[in-house]
Protein backbone atom coordinates (compact mmCIF):
# COMPACT_ATOMS: atom_id res chain seq x y z
CA UNK A 1 0.00 0.00 0.00
CA UNK A 2 0.97 3.79 -0.57
CA UNK A 3 2.69 5.17 2.65
CA UNK A 4 1.32 9.21 2.86
CA UNK A 5 2.73 10.84 5.62
CA UNK A 6 1.08 14.28 7.00
CA UNK A 7 2.90 16.60 8.67
CA UNK A 8 0.84 18.40 11.20
CA UNK A 9 -2.24 17.45 13.11
CA UNK A 10 -3.77 21.21 13.02
CA UNK A 11 -7.25 21.77 11.07
CA UNK A 12 -5.40 21.14 7.55
CA UNK A 13 -3.57 17.80 8.95
CA UNK A 14 -7.13 16.83 10.35
CA UNK A 15 -8.94 16.93 7.12
CA UNK A 16 -6.49 15.67 4.88
CA UNK A 17 -6.20 12.74 7.07
CA UNK A 18 -9.67 11.98 7.47
CA UNK A 19 -10.29 12.55 3.46
CA UNK A 20 -7.99 9.80 3.26
CA UNK A 21 -8.75 7.21 5.52
CA UNK A 22 -12.23 7.64 4.46
CA UNK A 23 -10.91 6.57 1.09
CA UNK A 24 -9.23 3.26 2.87
CA UNK A 25 -5.76 4.82 2.97
CA UNK A 26 -4.24 4.75 6.68
CA UNK A 27 -1.34 7.91 6.32
CA UNK A 28 0.69 8.56 9.07
CA UNK A 29 0.81 12.15 11.09
CA UNK A 30 3.29 13.14 12.73
CA UNK A 31 2.49 16.13 15.37
CA UNK A 32 4.67 18.27 17.76
CA UNK A 33 1.64 18.43 19.91
CA UNK A 34 0.98 16.42 22.48
CA UNK A 35 -3.23 16.24 21.60
CA UNK A 36 -4.08 17.52 17.66
CA UNK A 37 -5.64 20.68 17.32
CA UNK A 38 -2.94 23.21 15.91
CA UNK A 39 -2.25 26.38 17.03
CA UNK A 40 -5.35 27.52 16.67
CA UNK A 41 -7.37 25.17 18.18
CA UNK A 42 -4.90 23.79 20.74
CA UNK A 43 -5.95 21.79 23.42
CA UNK A 44 -5.28 21.91 27.52
CA UNK A 45 -3.45 18.90 28.87
CA UNK A 46 -5.71 15.98 30.10
CA UNK A 47 -7.20 17.54 33.86
CA UNK A 48 -7.45 20.90 32.53
CA UNK A 49 -10.95 22.16 32.73
CA UNK A 50 -11.84 25.07 30.81
CA UNK A 51 -14.71 24.43 28.91
CA UNK A 52 -14.19 25.26 25.01
CA UNK A 53 -16.27 27.61 24.73
CA UNK A 54 -13.61 29.70 26.99
CA UNK A 55 -10.64 28.50 25.18
CA UNK A 56 -11.81 29.01 21.60
CA UNK A 57 -15.04 31.66 21.96
CA UNK A 58 -17.19 31.91 18.67
CA UNK A 59 -15.08 28.88 17.33
CA UNK A 60 -15.48 26.45 20.25
CA UNK A 61 -18.12 24.29 17.63
CA UNK A 62 -15.76 23.93 15.09
CA UNK A 63 -12.90 22.97 17.68
CA UNK A 64 -14.38 20.04 19.48
CA UNK A 65 -16.00 18.50 16.45
CA UNK A 66 -12.43 19.08 14.56
CA UNK A 67 -11.29 17.05 17.82
CA UNK A 68 -13.96 14.39 17.74
CA UNK A 69 -12.75 13.44 14.24
CA UNK A 70 -9.28 13.19 14.97
CA UNK A 71 -9.78 11.18 18.09
CA UNK A 72 -11.88 8.90 16.43
CA UNK A 73 -9.96 8.36 13.26
CA UNK A 74 -6.80 7.44 16.15
CA UNK A 75 -9.43 5.39 17.98
CA UNK A 76 -10.67 3.03 15.46
CA UNK A 77 -7.15 2.58 14.05
CA UNK A 78 -7.86 4.29 10.53
CA UNK A 79 -4.40 6.23 11.15
CA UNK A 80 -1.24 6.51 12.78
CA UNK A 81 -0.66 9.57 15.13
CA UNK A 82 2.86 10.13 16.13
CA UNK A 83 2.23 13.15 18.93
CA UNK A 84 5.53 14.69 20.68
CA UNK A 85 7.61 14.20 17.64
CA UNK A 86 9.19 16.86 15.40
CA UNK A 87 10.42 16.29 11.53
CA UNK A 88 13.63 17.85 11.44
CA UNK A 89 15.00 16.14 7.81
CA UNK A 90 14.05 15.45 4.80
CA UNK A 91 15.43 13.43 1.99
CA UNK A 92 15.17 10.65 -0.74
CA UNK A 93 11.45 10.06 0.44
CA UNK A 94 12.22 9.78 4.27
CA UNK A 95 11.49 11.97 7.06
CA UNK A 96 13.94 11.88 9.90
CA UNK A 97 12.07 12.90 13.13
CA UNK A 98 12.75 12.71 16.87
CA UNK A 99 9.97 11.64 19.45
CA UNK A 100 10.54 11.06 23.01
CA UNK A 101 14.50 12.17 22.64
CA UNK A 102 14.72 9.42 19.95
CA UNK A 103 15.96 9.41 16.05
CA UNK A 104 13.21 7.34 13.82
CA UNK A 105 13.12 7.46 10.11
CA UNK A 106 10.05 6.98 8.52
CA UNK A 107 9.83 5.95 4.58
CA UNK A 108 7.17 7.87 2.63
CA UNK A 109 5.48 7.27 -1.42
CA UNK A 110 3.48 11.05 -1.06
CA UNK A 111 3.74 13.61 1.59
CA UNK A 112 1.07 16.33 2.63
CA UNK A 113 3.03 19.05 5.13
CA UNK A 114 0.04 20.94 6.81
CA UNK A 115 3.02 22.67 8.97
CA UNK A 116 0.65 26.24 9.77
CA UNK A 117 2.45 29.28 10.31
CA UNK A 118 4.39 31.16 12.98
CA UNK A 119 4.65 34.64 13.75
CA UNK A 120 5.81 37.44 11.64
CA UNK A 121 8.16 39.61 13.88
CA UNK A 122 9.81 42.64 13.21
CA UNK A 123 12.18 43.89 15.84
CA UNK A 124 12.02 47.09 17.79
CA UNK A 125 14.97 48.81 20.08
CA UNK A 126 14.84 46.32 23.26
CA UNK A 127 12.93 43.65 22.15
CA UNK A 128 15.73 41.16 23.31
CA UNK A 129 14.84 41.88 26.86
CA UNK A 130 13.28 38.84 28.89
CA UNK A 131 9.80 38.96 29.10
CA UNK A 132 9.28 39.90 25.38
CA UNK A 133 7.51 37.57 23.95
CA UNK A 134 5.08 36.70 20.36
CA UNK A 135 1.90 37.02 20.26
CA UNK A 136 1.65 32.94 19.67
CA UNK A 137 3.71 32.34 22.47
CA UNK A 138 1.47 34.73 24.70
CA UNK A 139 -1.56 32.70 23.20
CA UNK A 140 0.24 29.21 23.87
CA UNK A 141 0.10 30.30 27.25
CA UNK A 142 -3.11 31.34 28.19
CA UNK A 143 -4.73 28.10 26.27
CA UNK A 144 -2.26 25.06 27.21
CA UNK A 145 -1.81 26.37 30.73
CA UNK A 146 -4.43 29.35 32.02
CA UNK A 147 -1.77 32.00 32.26
CA UNK A 148 -0.58 35.24 31.60
CA UNK A 149 3.31 35.61 30.80
CA UNK A 150 3.15 38.91 32.55
CA UNK A 151 1.34 40.93 35.37
CA UNK A 152 0.48 43.91 33.31
CA UNK A 153 1.05 43.45 29.43
CA UNK A 154 1.35 45.15 26.67
CA UNK A 155 0.67 44.08 23.52
CA UNK A 156 2.20 45.44 19.81
CA UNK A 157 2.20 45.01 16.13
CA UNK A 158 -0.46 44.07 14.04
CA UNK A 159 -2.67 41.92 12.49
CA UNK A 160 -6.25 39.55 13.32
CA UNK A 161 -4.06 37.89 16.06
CA UNK A 162 -3.14 41.24 17.78
CA UNK A 163 -6.44 41.70 18.37
CA UNK A 164 -7.53 38.20 19.15
CA UNK A 165 -4.76 37.88 21.78
CA UNK A 166 -5.64 41.06 23.40
CA UNK A 167 -9.95 39.92 23.81
CA UNK A 168 -8.68 36.28 25.13
CA UNK A 169 -5.85 37.63 27.78
CA UNK A 170 -8.93 40.63 28.92
CA UNK A 171 -11.54 38.03 29.24
CA UNK A 172 -9.17 35.85 31.75
CA UNK A 173 -8.61 38.68 33.57
CA UNK A 174 -5.41 39.60 32.44
CA UNK A 175 -4.29 43.45 32.96
CA UNK A 176 -3.85 44.66 29.32
CA UNK A 177 -2.65 47.92 29.60
CA UNK A 178 -2.58 49.02 25.94
CA UNK A 179 -2.68 47.46 22.54
CA UNK A 180 -0.51 49.16 20.03
CA UNK A 181 -1.94 48.73 16.28
CA UNK A 182 1.09 49.63 14.37
CA UNK A 183 -1.29 49.71 11.22
CA UNK A 184 -3.19 53.49 10.69
CA UNK A 185 -7.12 53.70 10.12
CA UNK A 186 -6.95 54.33 6.88
CA UNK A 187 -4.88 50.94 5.76
CA UNK A 188 -7.38 48.95 7.69
CA UNK A 189 -10.82 50.71 6.51
CA UNK A 190 -9.39 50.19 3.08
CA UNK A 191 -8.38 46.66 3.42
CA UNK A 192 -11.59 45.80 5.75
CA UNK A 193 -13.88 46.56 2.10
CA UNK A 194 -12.70 43.40 0.91
CA UNK A 195 -12.71 41.45 3.78
CA UNK A 196 -16.52 42.34 4.30
CA UNK A 197 -17.17 41.45 0.74
CA UNK A 198 -15.56 38.21 1.01
CA UNK A 199 -16.21 37.30 4.82
CA UNK A 200 -18.84 39.33 5.98
CA UNK A 201 -19.81 37.56 8.97
CA UNK A 202 -16.25 36.84 9.96
CA UNK A 203 -15.53 40.77 9.43
CA UNK A 204 -18.22 41.78 11.74
CA UNK A 205 -17.24 39.18 14.30
CA UNK A 206 -13.47 40.71 14.39
CA UNK A 207 -14.76 44.89 14.92
CA UNK A 208 -16.84 43.20 17.72
CA UNK A 209 -13.84 41.70 19.56
CA UNK A 210 -12.23 44.88 18.35
CA UNK A 211 -15.09 47.29 20.03
CA UNK A 212 -14.67 45.72 23.27
CA UNK A 213 -11.14 46.53 23.68
CA UNK A 214 -12.43 50.10 23.98
CA UNK A 215 -9.57 52.54 25.36
CA UNK A 216 -7.30 49.71 25.25
CA UNK A 217 -6.93 49.79 22.18
CA UNK A 218 -4.57 52.57 19.78
CA UNK A 219 -4.24 52.14 16.12
CA UNK A 220 -1.39 54.20 13.78
CA UNK A 221 1.01 53.55 16.85
CA UNK A 222 4.80 53.80 15.99
CA UNK A 223 6.76 51.74 18.50
CA UNK A 224 9.83 54.04 19.88
CA UNK A 225 11.88 51.32 22.41
CA UNK A 226 10.72 49.10 25.13
CA UNK A 227 12.75 50.01 28.26
CA UNK A 228 14.15 47.19 30.71
CA UNK A 229 15.73 46.52 33.69
CA UNK A 230 17.62 42.84 34.75
CA UNK A 231 14.37 41.60 35.60
CA UNK A 232 12.33 41.96 31.81
CA UNK A 233 10.38 45.30 30.28
CA UNK A 234 9.57 48.08 32.47
CA UNK A 235 7.96 50.02 29.62
CA UNK A 236 7.29 50.61 26.21
CA UNK A 237 7.55 54.05 24.69
CA UNK A 238 5.78 54.45 21.42
CA UNK A 239 3.92 57.38 19.79
CA UNK A 240 0.15 57.40 18.55
CA UNK A 241 -1.11 58.59 15.19
CA UNK A 242 -0.99 61.97 15.87
CA UNK A 243 2.72 62.13 16.74
CA UNK A 244 2.13 62.41 20.83
CA UNK A 245 5.08 60.34 22.82
CA UNK A 246 3.21 58.07 25.26
CA UNK A 247 4.79 55.70 27.45
CA UNK A 248 2.95 52.70 28.96
CA UNK A 249 4.40 50.71 32.10
CA UNK A 250 4.23 46.81 32.02
CA UNK A 251 6.31 44.18 32.99
CA UNK A 252 5.25 41.55 29.78
CA UNK A 253 5.52 42.60 25.96
CA UNK A 254 3.73 40.84 23.24
CA UNK A 255 5.12 41.50 19.59
CA UNK A 256 3.61 40.24 15.98
CA UNK A 257 2.58 41.20 12.82
CA UNK A 258 0.06 38.88 11.35
CA UNK A 259 1.56 35.18 10.36
CA UNK A 260 4.78 33.88 8.39
CA UNK A 261 4.33 30.62 6.89
CA UNK A 262 6.31 27.28 8.22
CA UNK A 263 7.90 26.70 5.16
CA UNK A 264 11.20 25.27 6.14
CA UNK A 265 10.10 21.45 5.03
CA UNK A 266 8.64 22.69 1.74
CA UNK A 267 11.64 24.00 1.03
CA UNK A 268 13.35 20.57 2.03
CA UNK A 269 11.17 18.81 0.00
CA UNK A 270 11.83 20.31 -3.04
CA UNK A 271 8.85 23.25 -3.28
CA UNK A 272 9.15 26.06 -5.34
CA UNK A 273 9.66 29.35 -3.85
CA UNK A 274 7.86 33.32 -5.35
CA UNK A 275 8.26 36.23 -3.71
CA UNK A 276 4.71 37.12 -2.67
CA UNK A 277 4.33 41.27 -2.48
CA UNK A 278 0.75 40.61 -1.08
CA UNK A 279 1.68 38.54 1.82
CA UNK A 280 5.02 40.02 1.67
CA UNK A 281 7.22 36.88 2.76
CA UNK A 282 8.54 33.94 0.26
CA UNK A 283 5.78 31.28 0.01
CA UNK A 284 5.78 27.85 -1.76
CA UNK A 285 4.48 27.54 -5.35
CA UNK A 286 1.47 24.82 -5.81
CA UNK A 287 -1.51 24.13 -7.69
CA UNK A 288 -5.04 25.13 -6.58
CA UNK A 289 -5.47 21.79 -5.13
CA UNK A 290 -2.17 22.11 -2.88
CA UNK A 291 0.31 20.45 -5.72
CA UNK A 292 3.98 21.31 -5.02
CA UNK A 293 5.66 18.38 -6.78
CA UNK A 294 5.71 15.00 -7.25
CA UNK A 295 4.33 13.35 -4.89
CA UNK A 296 4.72 16.53 -2.33
CA UNK A 297 1.04 18.36 -1.39
CA UNK A 298 0.88 21.69 1.00
CA UNK A 299 -2.14 22.48 2.83
CA UNK A 300 -2.98 25.33 5.42
CA UNK A 301 -1.34 28.45 6.34
CA UNK A 302 2.17 26.92 5.47
CA UNK A 303 0.91 27.34 1.83
CA UNK A 304 -1.46 30.09 1.87
CA UNK A 305 -2.47 32.61 4.97
CA UNK A 306 -6.25 31.70 5.15
CA UNK A 307 -6.51 30.83 8.83
CA UNK A 308 -8.20 28.05 10.33
CA UNK A 309 -11.70 27.88 7.68
CA UNK A 310 -9.33 27.73 4.76
CA UNK A 311 -7.03 25.39 6.34
CA UNK A 312 -9.48 22.89 6.40
CA UNK A 313 -10.66 23.39 3.28
CA UNK A 314 -7.09 23.21 1.68
CA UNK A 315 -6.48 19.69 3.47
CA UNK A 316 -9.54 17.78 1.82
CA UNK A 317 -8.53 19.58 -1.17
CA UNK A 318 -4.30 18.20 -1.18
CA UNK A 319 -6.00 14.36 0.34
CA UNK A 320 -8.39 14.90 -2.68
CA UNK A 321 -5.60 15.60 -5.22
CA UNK A 322 -3.02 12.64 -3.54
CA UNK A 323 -5.84 10.52 -4.18
CA UNK A 324 -6.79 11.39 -7.88
CA UNK A 325 -3.02 11.35 -8.47
CA UNK A 326 -2.91 7.29 -7.53
CA UNK A 327 -5.96 6.99 -9.54
CA UNK A 328 -8.13 6.26 -6.67
CA UNK A 329 -11.71 7.76 -6.19
CA UNK A 330 -12.41 10.92 -4.62
CA UNK A 331 -14.74 13.35 -4.29
CA UNK A 332 -15.55 16.59 -6.43
CA UNK A 333 -13.21 19.87 -4.99
CA UNK A 334 -15.66 22.22 -7.00
CA UNK A 335 -17.35 23.34 -3.85
CA UNK A 336 -14.25 23.75 -1.95
CA UNK A 337 -12.05 25.40 -4.76
CA UNK A 338 -15.09 27.93 -4.73
CA UNK A 339 -15.55 28.49 -1.32
CA UNK A 340 -11.36 28.71 -1.26
CA UNK A 341 -11.08 31.49 -3.76
CA UNK A 342 -13.27 33.36 -0.91
CA UNK A 343 -11.31 33.02 1.65
CA UNK A 344 -8.25 34.49 -0.71
CA UNK A 345 -10.11 37.89 -1.27
CA UNK A 346 -10.72 38.02 2.62
CA UNK A 347 -7.13 37.16 3.31
CA UNK A 348 -5.97 39.47 0.83
CA UNK A 349 -7.88 42.17 2.58
CA UNK A 350 -6.33 41.61 5.92
CA UNK A 351 -2.69 41.81 4.46
CA UNK A 352 -3.90 44.93 2.72
CA UNK A 353 -5.34 46.39 6.12
CA UNK A 354 -2.79 44.92 8.37
CA UNK A 355 0.89 46.12 6.19
CA UNK A 356 4.20 44.66 7.35
CA UNK A 357 5.87 47.98 8.47
CA UNK A 358 8.92 48.08 6.32
CA UNK A 359 9.82 51.96 6.80
CA UNK A 360 10.10 51.11 10.53
CA UNK A 361 12.29 48.09 10.28
CA UNK A 362 14.43 50.16 7.35
CA UNK A 363 14.81 52.84 9.71
CA UNK A 364 16.00 51.08 12.88
CA UNK A 365 19.07 52.18 14.98
CA UNK A 366 22.46 50.86 14.62
CA UNK A 367 22.20 49.17 18.37
CA UNK A 368 18.98 47.70 17.58
CA UNK A 369 19.26 43.47 18.14
CA UNK A 370 18.46 41.94 14.78
CA UNK A 371 18.71 38.69 15.21
CA UNK A 372 17.96 37.68 18.79
CA UNK A 373 19.37 34.41 18.22
CA UNK A 374 22.65 35.51 17.60
CA UNK A 375 22.69 38.86 19.19
CA UNK A 376 23.38 40.44 15.49
CA UNK A 377 22.63 43.96 15.96
CA UNK A 378 21.07 46.33 12.78
CA UNK A 379 25.04 47.58 12.36
CA UNK A 380 26.55 44.59 11.93
CA UNK A 381 24.38 43.52 9.20
CA UNK A 382 24.73 46.44 7.17
CA UNK A 383 28.35 46.36 8.01
CA UNK A 384 29.00 42.88 6.51
CA UNK A 385 27.41 44.46 3.19
CA UNK A 386 30.79 45.94 1.93
CA UNK A 387 31.86 42.62 1.73
CA UNK A 388 28.64 39.99 1.22
CA UNK A 389 26.71 42.69 -1.06
CA UNK A 390 22.63 42.38 -1.67
CA UNK A 391 22.09 38.62 -0.79
CA UNK A 392 20.78 37.46 2.23
CA UNK A 393 22.79 33.98 2.18
CA UNK A 394 26.16 35.97 2.02
CA UNK A 395 24.59 38.55 4.44
CA UNK A 396 23.50 35.52 6.55
CA UNK A 397 27.22 33.87 6.69
CA UNK A 398 29.21 36.86 7.48
CA UNK A 399 27.03 38.29 9.86
CA UNK A 400 24.79 34.94 11.25
CA UNK A 401 21.85 36.62 10.87
CA UNK A 402 19.28 33.58 10.32
CA UNK A 403 22.13 31.22 11.47
CA UNK A 404 20.78 30.59 15.22
CA UNK A 405 18.15 28.47 17.16
CA UNK A 406 15.01 29.80 14.92
CA UNK A 407 16.75 29.72 11.55
CA UNK A 408 15.88 32.92 10.65
CA UNK A 409 12.05 32.19 11.31
CA UNK A 410 12.13 36.02 13.35
CA UNK A 411 14.69 37.65 11.71
CA UNK A 412 15.23 36.78 7.97
CA UNK A 413 12.15 39.02 6.59
CA UNK A 414 13.95 41.87 9.12
CA UNK A 415 17.18 41.07 7.69
CA UNK A 416 16.51 41.47 4.35
CA UNK A 417 14.30 44.90 4.59
CA UNK A 418 17.39 46.49 6.07
CA UNK A 419 19.44 45.02 3.30
CA UNK A 420 17.21 46.05 0.62
CA UNK A 421 17.19 49.45 1.91
CA UNK A 422 20.96 49.99 2.12
CA UNK A 423 21.19 48.89 -1.34
CA UNK A 424 18.20 49.98 -3.03
CA UNK A 425 17.17 46.39 -4.20
CA UNK A 426 13.92 44.93 -3.53
CA UNK A 427 13.18 41.90 -1.18
CA UNK A 428 12.75 39.95 -4.38
CA UNK A 429 15.82 40.68 -5.54
CA UNK A 430 17.71 40.02 -1.91
CA UNK A 431 16.48 36.50 -1.63
CA UNK A 432 15.79 34.57 0.79
CA UNK A 433 17.36 31.91 3.26
CA UNK A 434 17.73 28.84 2.50
CA UNK A 435 16.58 25.88 4.32
CA UNK A 436 18.96 23.50 6.07
CA UNK A 437 18.29 20.57 8.19
CA UNK A 438 17.96 20.16 11.39
CA UNK A 439 15.07 22.27 10.76
CA UNK A 440 14.93 22.75 14.08
CA UNK A 441 16.98 22.57 17.45
CA UNK A 442 17.54 18.59 18.13
CA UNK A 443 19.73 17.15 21.12
CA UNK A 444 22.49 15.15 20.16
CA UNK A 445 21.52 12.59 22.71
CA UNK A 446 18.86 12.26 20.22
CA UNK A 447 21.08 10.57 17.71
CA UNK A 448 23.02 8.70 19.93
CA UNK A 449 19.81 6.86 20.62
CA UNK A 450 18.59 6.22 17.32
CA UNK A 451 16.26 3.46 16.51
CA UNK A 452 18.26 1.33 14.88
CA UNK A 453 15.16 -0.27 13.20
CA UNK A 454 14.62 2.88 11.20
Amino acid sequence: MTRVLIVGAGPAGIRAAETLAAAGLRPQIVDEGERAGGQIYRRPPPGFTRPPRSLYGSEATKAVALHRTFDGLVREGRVDHLPRATVFALADGVAHIVQEGTVRRIAYDRLILATGASDRLAPVPGWQAPGVYSLGAMQIALKSQGVALGRRLVLAGSGPLLTLVAHQLIKAGADVAAVLDTAPLAAQAAGGVSMALARPLVTLRGLVLRARLGRHYHPGATLDRIEADAGGPTALRWRDAAGRARVSSCDAVALGWHLRAETHLADLAGARFEWSPIWHQWLPVADAMGRAGNGLYLAGDGLRLLGADGAEIAGRLAAIACLRDMSLAASDPGKDLRRLARMTSFAKGVASAFPWPADMVRNLSGETVLCRCEGVTVADARSALALAGPEANRVKSLARVGMGRCQGRYCQLAGAEIVAGETGRTLCEVGRLRAQPPVRPIPVSAFLQADPDT
